[in-house]
């Protein structure tokens, strides 16, 4: 959960570094659609582009607030479900549900992949 937690520690202090630090080599994220035949609404990229976003000074903290977390590790292999809130600032953005594909290497914990859902209603 370390690992997680030093993601979203990042993004709301907007440093890029931290952020960074969080994902092992490669990692990618994808964020799937409400309706699943709008294949053009999902994305998969690396995290290049959301790291260096991060990084870029921006009026309002990203604030990402998790909750209700569930954890399953099998040897050198864990999965994070966390269904979340986002706000820019103190304004609520969307909602949704992480789930957080971590690998464990020679440093330690590293995020490999994030999957997520958004949305603006029916949230907790």
């Amino acid at each position: 959960m370390q690992t997680v937690n030093t993601l979203f520690d990042g993004m709301r202090a907007g440093d890029s570094s931290m952020v960074r630090s969080a994902f092992a080599v490669g990692s990618s994220m994808m964020s799937v659609p409400q309706n699943p035949s709008d294949s053009i609404a999902m994305k998969t990229e690396s995290i290049n582009g959301f790291v260096k976003a991060v990084g870029k000074p921006h009026e309002q903290k990203w604030d990402e607030q998790i909750y209700d977390v569930k954890i399953t590790v099998d040897g050198p292999m864990a999965i994070v479900w966390a269904p979340y809130k986002f706000f820019l600032g103190e304004k609520f953005s969307h909602c949704g549900v992480n789930v957080f594909t971590l690998i464990k290497i020679s440093t330690g914990w590293k995020i490999s992949s994030i999957t997520d859902t958004r949305r603006k209603e029916g949230c907790l």
